[in-house]
């Protein structure tokens, strides 16, 4: 059963099958048996689940039953779960408990899933590698072998790993910079980081609050089309959610692709892409082509300022949203504090892991007197510029397709040291998030033995046509059926 996806489960189960109980012990022994290779879970919620099981089952026999009762999946580390440990990847929160649920959260129980726990994640979601856990690193699934281990991914690489190892088959995640579609493109699976706004933040540890968006892993386009059908909608628990009615992502999966305008960004076949990756990616945009759609060169020319905007924006605020954990309220606290101001500093050394230390600095700073106008505000300026690139684009094109990723999966260890060039991993990813478009990551071949990550950008609110090109893709590939050794 755990190589079948979210729609195929849902079939067994409603047939009669299996249960929903047998379905979560196999993933669950499955969890226990295999994940000590990859760490992709910091909690397993093994009572919970079943427990939640044994009900979905009950609701299945009464025929109050969703396509996701009953389903196994996992929640990435940074959504709220009542009663369940919620760390961020974090020592600040490695003991928190949440009295109440996200919203995405207490959607997919509404749904009947059934989670079976919480994965692993770069800390406070800042990480292009999910080395910077404090929970430990994550080892994507294709490369395992002693002195080679590949990075999945960040941040949401214990979700990515999770689903290409067959140990769920699908798990929420988020995206600030590219955390869902980076980590899916490397390790083989499909993500889709929605319009900013279509999911609700409440609940959603922020970490850079106008840039974070939950959205969806999964195998499949339809799984995450399923997915989706759960998490999107307004909350008016969160003010950036958009009061937009919601369709069904599922009903157009199979409309034709005769007609379909793709723009590839001349940017984004640059230097910075290795000959293997782009033949790759043009092998899959040819697919296109054959399913009937037109392909044509467009131009984001304020692409190449994305990551200096990114790295001002995501910091600032990151450093402000970071400034709640004091050793107060709650979270991590250090022992014996001299005064109110040992407090303080000690609590938030001890407790930050360096890369967040490093970000809350710049962003610290960048909003300091005498230096907002000069790098904050200009970031602001240059990110408008780069929404009206892809404005303009969506003039010309339907959807806009390229890399994912500049390369495949790195060693882990390989660029721990230099954090500019662990950032510039994100090069074709962070323009999406400054702009707020929906994006996702669709499997598209292999270098080295290492997936390759085809991406398909689209206009706001545009997720159901990004859902139909990615799925028409998949009935004619098999690479996101793939699966590592």
């Amino acid at each position: 059963m755990h190589n079948k996806s979210v729609a195929e489960l849902s079939r067994e189960l409603e047939s009669g099958k299996i249960s929903s109980v047998e379905l979560t012990q196999e993933f669950l022994d499955r969890i226990k048996r295999e994940d000590s290779k990859y760490n992709s879970f910091i909690t397993v919620t093994e009572e919970q689940a079943l427990a939640d099981a044994r009900v979905a089952d009950e609701q299945r026999a009464a025929g109050n039953a969703t396509p996701w009762t009953g389903v196994p999946f996992a929640h990435k580390d940074i959504f709220c779960t009542n009663g369940v440990r919620t760390t961020c990847g974090s020592k600040m929160l490695e003991n928190f408990v949440p009295p109440y649920d996200a919203t995405v959260t207490a959607n997919f129980r509404e749904a009947g899933a059934v989670c079976l726990g919480k994965t692993n994640m770069d800390e406070f979601a800042m990480g292009s590698s999910n080395e910077n856990s404090y929970f430990g690193a994550v080892t994507n699934p294709w490369g395992l072998s002693e002195g080679n281990k590949r990075v999945p991914g960040g941040s949401s690489g214990g979700s990515a790993a999770a689903v290409a190892a067959r140990l769920i088959p699908a798990a929420t995640a988020t995206d600030t910079g590219g955390s869902i579609r980076q980590p899916a493109a490397l390790c083989g699976v499909t993500g889709l980081k929605p319009t900013y706004g279509r999911v609700s933040r409440y609940g959603m540890i922020a970490f850079a609050s106008s840039l974070d968006q939950g959205g969806t892993m999964a195998r499949t386009a339809e799984d995450n089309a399923l997915m989706l059908n759960v998490m999107a909608g307004f909350d008016p628990k969160d003010s950036t959610s958009i009061d937009r009615e919601v369709p069904d992502y599922t009903a157009t999966l199979n409309e034709p692709l005769k007609g379909l305008r793709i723009g590839l960004p001349r940017e984004y076949f640059s230097d910075q892409l290795s000959p293997a990756m782009e033949q790759q990616v043009r092998n899959a945009v040819k697919e296109y082509e054959k399913l009937g759609a037109t392909v044509k060169e467009v131009s984001l020319p304020n692409a190449k300022l994305a990551i200096a905007a990114y790295y001002v924006i995501a910091p600032a605020e990151a450093s402000a949203n970071l400034s709640r954990f004091d050793g107060v309220r709650y979270g991590y606290r250090c022992e014996n504090p001299k005064d109110l101001m040992d407090l303080y500093t000690r609590s938030r050394a001890e407790g930050f892991g360096e890369e967040v230390k490093r970000r809350i600095l710049v962003g610290t700073y960048a909003l300091s007197a005498g230096y907002f106008d000069a790098y904050y505000l200009k970031a602001q300026k240059v990110r408008r510029l780069i929404q009206q690139d892809f404005i303009n684009a969506f003039k010309e094109v339907d959807v806009l397709m390229s890399p994912t990723t500049p390369s495949p999966a790195f060693i882990q260890g390989e660029k721990t040291s230099d954090p500019v060039t662990m950032y510039l991993e994100d090069v074709f990813t962070i323009a999406i998030n400054l702009a707020g478009v929906p994006a996702m990551s669709v499997p598209a071949g292999f270098v080295d033995g290492l997936p390759v990550g085809l991406q398909i950008i689209g206009d706001y609110f545009s997720e159901a046509r990004l859902l139909n090109a990615a799925h028409q893709f998949q009935q004619v590939t098999d690479w996101h059926q793939r699966k590592p050794q």
